[in-house]
C-alpha cells in the first residue's frame, strides 16, 4: 500500500488555488519524479475544479486511486494512493486534515493564499504517518461516519470532466505542465506505462 500525494486546495469561483501540497514520489525512477509530481499536482487540481461542494469523490486512473473532498467552504483535499489504500481511511485522513488545516490557517487567507505563503508542516507528517493505514485505525474508529455525504467512485478521471472535456485537450492547454511533462504523459498514454493518468 502506498500513497504518493496529499494536496490542499481553494476551490474558487473560476479556478482551485493551491494552498499546501506533500509528496513521496521515491518509489518512482528519480528522472521521472518531476513529470510524475506535476501530472499529480494537475490531475489534483482538475479534480477539486470539477468536484461540487459538499462532496467526496475516489477516482480510478491507470494504477492509482485518487480521493477528493471539497467541503461546504471549498476547502478541498486530495490523496493519490494505489489500488491497496482503502478508500474509507483514504476519506477519514483528508477529513482529518482538513479539520486541522482549518482551524490553523484562517479562512479568509483560503482565496489569496499560495504553497509559500502558509506555514503547515503537518501534512508531510501526514502523508509519511499514514503510509500504513494500520496507523488510521484508530482515527478511523473515533469518527464512526465520515459525514452524510456518499463517496462517489469514477473509473476514470474523464468521468469527472464536464461534458465534451478530454483530458488530451487540458493538458496541451495547461500552463502549469511544462514541456517534459507533455511529452512524458504523451508517451506514457501511447504506452500506457506505470505513470499514465489517461
Amino acid at each position: 500500500m502506498k500513497l504518493y500525494a496529499l494536496n490542499i486546495l481553494y476551490k474558487g469561483p473560476n479556478n482551485a488555488v493551491w494552498l499546501k501540497c506533500s509528496y513521496d514520489l521515491t518509489s518512482f525512477n528519480y528522472f521521472q519524479r518531476g513529470s510524475v509530481q506535476e501530472f499529480m499536482a494537475f490531475v489534483s487540481k482538475t479534480i477539486v475544479e470539477r468536484t461540487h461542494a459538499p462532496a467526496r469523490q475516489s477516482v480510478k486512473e491507470g494504477e492509482y486511486m485518487c480521493h477528493v473532498y471539497v467541503r461546504a467552504d471549498s476547502l478541498g483535499g486530495v490523496l493519490i494512493s494505489d489500488y491497496e489504500y482503502p478508500p474509507r481511511v483514504a476519506h477519514t485522513l483528508i477529513t482529518k486534515v482538513l479539520d486541522e488545516f482549518a482551524t490553523k490557517i484562517p479562512a479568509s487567507s483560503w482565496p489569496s493564499g499560495s504553497e509559500s505563503s502558509i506555514d503547515f508542516p503537518q501534512l508531510n507528517v501526514y502523508l509519511a504517518k499514514y503510509q500504513n493505514p494500520r496507523e488510521a485505525d484508530a482515527m478511523t474508529k473515533i469518527q464512526d461516519e465520515l459525514d452524510e455525504t456518499k463517496i462517489i467512485l469514477h473509473n476514470t478521471i474523464e468521468a469527472v470532466l464536464e461534458r465534451g472535456e478530454k483530458l488530451d485537450d487540458l493538458v496541451a492547454k495547461s500552463e502549469g505542465l511544462s514541456v517534459q511533462s507533455k511529452a512524458f504523459y504523451k508517451t506514457a498514454r501511447k504506452t500506457n506505462s506505470c505513470c499514465t493518468f489517461g
